[in-house]
């Protein structure tokens, strides 16, 4: 049953799928997912969706029981972008920003829960008040 469900899935051409389609596992090698082109420190650099991978799948509630997985060419793909000093230095400020106690003015060293809006520290004393 395994080779039916790889040759349902098999159409380099596109004629079937209006895109080539590769079962899972079987894509060349010069086309990668988006995860896989982050790990090689790329990005698709303005390309579209290359081809795809098929596979049959009960998880997730798939549509038909078909899964998809969208394929980039690795030789079209560009480095990742470097933030600039002064974005990492913004993203530095909104993080402590996110980190600060209103009530106690520390940094927590953690990110504040939205539904406490301060510290836990800070909650608890304001539990215990009331």
């Amino acid at each position: 049953m395994s080779s039916r469900i790889r040759a349902a899935f098999w159409d380099p051409s596109g004629s079937r799928y209006g895109i080539a389609t590769w079962p899972w596992r079987m894509a060349p090698p010069h086309l990668m997912t988006l995860r896989q082109l982050a790990a090689h420190g790329l990005r698709p650099g303005g390309q579209g969706v290359q081809a795809q991978v098929l596979w049959r799948s009960r998880r997730y509630g798939a549509p038909g029981g078909v899964r998809a997985a969208y394929l980039y060419d690795v030789r079209l793909a560009l480095p990742k972008r470097t933030a600039t000093p002064a974005q990492l230095d913004a993203l530095a400020k909104a993080n402590a920003a996110r980190r600060t106690c209103p009530d106690c003015k520390r940094d927590a060293g953690y990110v504040l829960p939205r539904h406490l809006g301060t510290c836990l520290d800070c909650a608890d004393l304001a539990e215990v008040a009331a």
